[in-house]
């Protein structure tokens, strides 16, 4: 049963001792594809390079985190519309606003998102949305920049059953990591009132391990974990988790979706 990480920094140091150990436990689990969203310029290399090491396998976004916004913000965002002309990528993630360690550069933060958000219309691919502490200002903006052409995921998604109704009605996907697994969370009872069709998993490694590794550094193979829990909540099979969510994962990535077929079909 294939599993498909949307969102992951396997390229990101805290992997640097064992990467190719950790993708492999990932594999065995079941996860066949790793999307790996970008920070700002300093992440890049390494992230291409990774994906240049597991070709159909890891897939590159291109964007300006919003923790990343800052005095120079523009030169950040040149560098990823450099980037953007240069070559494809899955998607222009991972943008949006992020209100928990500093609101100083808001509006900065505002601009860069609706930016990466026009860029991602004009070029046909998703936006990868980061969400911390600032989920309805964020719904409010996708809302009024949103056309046929504007599609993509609140990545990390941990807000209320209203924030997710608003989402999906905007046809976007909720990104659906460990929080799903934290005890006080709330974020069960939110999904279980929430179709799978909406739905895609994540594990933002190495960042918010799911239980019984909360605490610990993430890794891909734990999205088996989310997948678990999910099934549990719905009263759905683990099969019906791993295939819904990973034909919602091949919606939104379209392209990394036929160049996985091969895997699959092994």
């Amino acid at each position: 049963m294939r599993l498909i990480d949307t969102h992951t920094h396997l390229y990101l140091e805290q992997f640097d001792e064992d990467r190719d150990e950790m993708i492999r436990r990932a594999l065995d689990s079941g996860v066949e594809q790793f999307f790996l969203p970008n920070i700002d310029s300093s992440s890049i290399t390494k992230m291409l390079e990774l994906e240049e090491a597991y070709p159909g396998r890891c897939f590159a976004m291109m964007g300006l985190h919003p923790c990343s916004v800052k005095e120079n913000f523009e030169e950040e965002l040149a560098i990823v519309r450099d980037w953007l002309d240069e070559r494809p990528f899955c998607a222009i993630g991972e943008i949006g606003i992020d209100l928990y360690w500093d609101k100083t550069f808001l509006e900065q933060q505002k601009e860069a998102f609706l930016q990466q958000a026009e860029w991602a219309k004009e070029l046909g691919v998703p936006i990868v949305i980061h969400s911390r502490e600032s989920t309805d200002i964020l719904i409010e903006l996708t809302e009024q920049i949103k056309d046929e052409r504007l599609r993509g995921v609140f990545h990390c998604f941990s807000g209320t059953e209203e924030q997710a109704r608003r989402i999906t009605e905007l046809g976007f996907f909720l990104g659906i990591g460990g929080v799903l697994t934290f005890k006080n969370a709330g974020l069960d009872k939110v999904m279980e009132k929430i179709g799978l069709e909406h739905v895609v998993l994540e594990t933002d490694a190495p960042f918010l391990a799911p239980v019984p590794y909360r605490g610990k550094r993430n890794e891909s193979a734990y999205v088996r974990l989310v997948a678990e829990k999910l099934a549990a909540l719905k009263g759905v099979s683990f099969r019906e988790v791993a295939e819904t969510t990973s034909r919602n994962a091949g919606q939104l990535f379209p392209a990394a979706a036929l160049a996985g077929e091969g895997f699959h079909n092994q």
